[in-house]
């Protein structure tokens, strides 16, 4: 563009969001920032209308957890930026990378009382890594590129740019979107990955905690080639799930988080050294994992740990986490074998026989006299039947949530989806939406509780009308059962749990969706087949028995 060519602020806007290779834009348009929406016309980006802002959030969020680039939210002002908290929070807790941009008031109005009127910034800046308003046109360009680069720079999150109604009507003389580089990251440095590698190999009972940067495919890669190399036993947080391969699963026992009573727990315990890989204690609190005893603790991410009494690394091994990697597997002696191989079978075995009982049929109906509820290890014993290695499936959070974590296995970084840090209710449906968008041929299923689904399932209609099929199960116990089993455990009794009963199938059908009623647990898996045929979305309610929960919540921390 010549010095002499002119555009509106709200037309470079657009112009800087093409640059970046935006695809998408969720949100929901208002008069303060209608000429950014009237503008984007004009682009290949495809704006997705949503129901709700926090939805709108949760979709964009998945967008950058799935390709590494930030996803965008465009909102007006008022209620349509406080509306975007949770997300943004969801996703700077989860580190999956977004910009969001709101319109507010015009300048001249800002520090009058005014419709819509609000300090956009401290409204967010909590729940973000970076939070600004811009106001001057010419910088725009500048704040837009430094939004993306804070976003998607490890640990990603949410940044949050509010932009006034007027400065979008200004002219941009001269002003040119900026084309993004990549930054490059070192590895740790040499010294320090030779220290590592000499307390491994001096440790008796070394393992692996994998988390949430493990799963970053770079990262997947380089933890799958020092395992082949150097075998250690491994544990993992619930978002490094599919990290470990098939071939690797000899290393593997188990996802930890939450409650401290699976067998990885166990193997934490009994660990004289942990190599925690991309980790965050929002993931699992330090304070229940590495409560009993003093442990070599070597920290290998893109920063430096936050510190807890019970979480001060001796080595830290800073910088890009592949590349450590990398170079750490060349330090490290080759070996055949598992270190302590014995034990990690038999905690492996332990993890096993739960998993098993669906083959006896304790997971199933027949344990419970003809019962026409479906136990939730028999959901997890059909589920694993439809899937393949291009399956995705996303998790709300409630006690289902804990099921899949522990008990569905994934070899494939990024198949099993889970809020981890907040344990957002609600993440689901939007999530799924998302991942349908970003692998357009993959089979999407998203599992939530009768609790959490109606947070979100006003999208259903934004699905519906922008074609976008998947399947979400709702497991129905008419219950908030998660905090009900919290309860039953801390006070012997329940409060404000219990939910009225809804007719899910009519529900999905009054949006033009498709709705399916579990009658028997035998019917799930040719509803499955039947579901993943359909052309629109698909809502089928399952009737769940919650009566092996003990497995979940027994000598929990």
């Amino acid at each position: 563009m010549s010095k002499q060519e002119t555009k509106t602020l709200a037309k470079l806007l657009a112009d800087c969001l093409v640059t970046r290779g935006v695809r998408y834009i969720f949100g929901i348009p208002g008069a303060k920032i209608d000429g950014l929406f009237d503008a984007l016309i004009d682009t290949p980006i495809r704006i997705i209308l949503c129901r709700h802002e926090q939805n709108a959030v949760f979709m964009a969020a998945m967008v950058g957890r799935m390709t590494g680039k930030a996803g965008v939210v465009l909102v007006t002002s008022g209620p349509g930026v406080s509306n975007l908290v949770t997300g943004l929070l969801t996703a700077t807790t989860e580190g999956d990378p977004v910009v969001a941009l709101g319109g507010n008031v015009p300048r001249s109005m800002k520090l009058k009382e005014s419709h819509q009127s609000t300090d956009n910034v401290r409204i967010t800046e909590g729940a973000t890594k970076w939070s600004v308003e811009a106001s001057l046109a010419e910088n725009v360009p500048e704040i837009l590129e430094n939004a993306f680069r804070k976003a998607e720079s490890p640990r990603a999150g949410a940044v949050f740019v509010s932009i006034p109604q007027d400065l979008l009507l200004e002219k941009a003389v001269g002003e040119t979107p900026i084309h993004p580089t990549r930054p490059v990251f070192g590895g740790a440095r040499e010294e320090t990955i030779s220290n590592i590698a000499s307390t491994i190999s001096r440790a008796e009972k070394p393992i692996l905690l994998l988390g949430m940067e493990a799963s970053r495919p770079e990262n997947t890669i380089a933890i799958r080639h020092l395992l082949e190399k150097h075998p250690l036993p491994v544990v993992s947080t619930y978002q490094a799930a599919g990290v470990i391969s098939k071939a690797l699963l000899p290393c593997f026992v188990g996802r930890v988080g939450l409650f401290k009573n699976q067998p990885g727990d166990q193997l934490l315990d009994e660990a004289d050294c942990i190599m925690t890989v991309g980790f965050s204690p929002v993931e699992y609190d330090p304070e229940i994992w590495n409560a009993r005893s003093p442990k070599m603790l070597i920290h290998i991410d893109y920063r430096q740990a936050n510190l807890h009494n019970t979480y001060i690394p001796h080595l830290e091994g800073l910088g890009e986490i592949s590349l450590t990697l990398n170079e750490l597997a060349k330090r490290l002696p080759a070996r055949k074998t598992l270190l302590n191989r014995k034990r990690i079978q038999k905690l492996q075995k332990s993890l096993e026989e739960i998993r098993e009982l669906t083959e006896t049929g304790q997971g199933s109906s027949s344990s419970s006299g003809g019962s026409q509820l479906v136990r939730p290890l028999w959901f997890i014993h059909e589920l694993k039947k439809m899937m393949d290695e291009t399956m995705i499936i996303s998790c709300d959070v409630g006690t289902h949530y804990m099921w899949l974590a522990r008990y569905l296995l994934s070899h494939e970084p990024h198949q099993l989806l889970f809020s981890n840090g907040q344990q957002t209710l609600g993440v689901a449906l939007p999530w799924a939406m998302a991942s349908r968008l970003i692998k357009p041929n993959a089979r999407i299923l998203s599992v939530s509780g009768d609790g959490g689904f109606l947070f979100s399932a006003m999208e259903l209609e934004t699905a519906v009308r922008e074609k976008i099929p998947f399947v979400h199960c709702v497991w129905n116990d008419g219950s908030y059962d998660m905090v009900r089993q919290q309860q039953r455990i801390k006070y012997g009794r329940e409060t404000a749990v219990a939910l009225h009963p809804i007719d899910y199938v009519a529900f999905a059908k009054s949006f033009g969706a498709v709705g399916y009623r579990i009658g028997h647990p035998k019917e799930l898996l040719p509803t499955f087949e039947e579901a993943f045929q359909q052309k629109r979305p698909v809502i089928i309610d399952v009737p769940i028995d919650y009566s092996d929960n003990r497995w979940l919540f027994e000598k929990a921390h």
